[in-house]
């Protein structure tokens, strides 16, 4: 595994990254526990890298709430069990093998908590796609064909008080009160990444965020 500072990013991994895109069209992922910063670093890499990079976030397959309402999964939104994981692999395979043809991805809008059909379009001409979602090294079932689909994983992490406080704050903003904001991310979204940090060896790249 490599270790990679913040410090370092526009020199080291963007080369990283570009060098995924010389031989037909990467696929890389970006993996990391809730708020540790890997949606921000896979927008800095696109914005860095250009017109050629497109960004699919894994969490345009969260289950719809009336899904998770029906499955009894509610108060687990987020964790492994909580997603299509069979639908973002079949979106994998595609982006791999179907470069020639546009492939529409969904996306997630966090202010709705809904994700959105066929909202991002991957053209022929996107050499990179960057993926970002907490569980793209998790072995659980369906989970374990993800791995195999990327080119490379990277693994984000930082500070723990901060991604604390990032977190908190991403649902305060989103409509949680202060009090139900901490109990969620101190007792869901620390399960969910209690459970991505156990994951971490797989990465190919550790990224240190502040």
């Amino acid at each position: 595994m490599t270790e990679l500072g913040q410090a370092r990013l526009d020199e080291d991994l963007v080369a990283r990254a570009r060098e995924l895109m010389i031989d037909g069209r990467g696929l890389l992922g970006v993996c990391g526990a809730p708020g540790s910063g890997k949606s921000t670093l896979a927008r800095r890499l696109a914005a860095e890298l250009g017109e050629a990079v497109v960004v699919v976030p894994m969490d345009g397959f969260h289950l719809h709430d009336d899904q998770l309402a029906r499955l009894g999964l509610s108060e687990r939104k987020g964790a492994p069990e909580t997603f299509d994981v069979g639908g973002y692999t079949s979106l994998l395979r595609r982006l791999r093998h179907e470069s020639d043809r546009t492939v529409y991805a969904p996306a997630f809008d966090r202010s709705r908590e809904l994700a959105l059909a066929a909202a991002i379009d991957v053209r022929p001409e996107h050499r990179l796609v960057v993926t970002e979602g907490n569980y793209l090294l998790y072995d659980g079932p369906g989970w374990q064909e993800v791995l195999p689909l990327l080119d490379e994983v990277w693994y984000v992490e930082g500070d723990e008080r901060t991604r604390l406080e990032r977190l908190v704050a991403r649902h305060v903003a989103h409509g949680k009160s202060p009090e139900a904001a901490h109990r969620w991310a101190t007792v869901s979204d620390q399960a969910n990444a209690d459970l991505v940090a156990r994951t971490r060896a797989a990465a190919d790249v550790l990224v240190h965020l502040d």
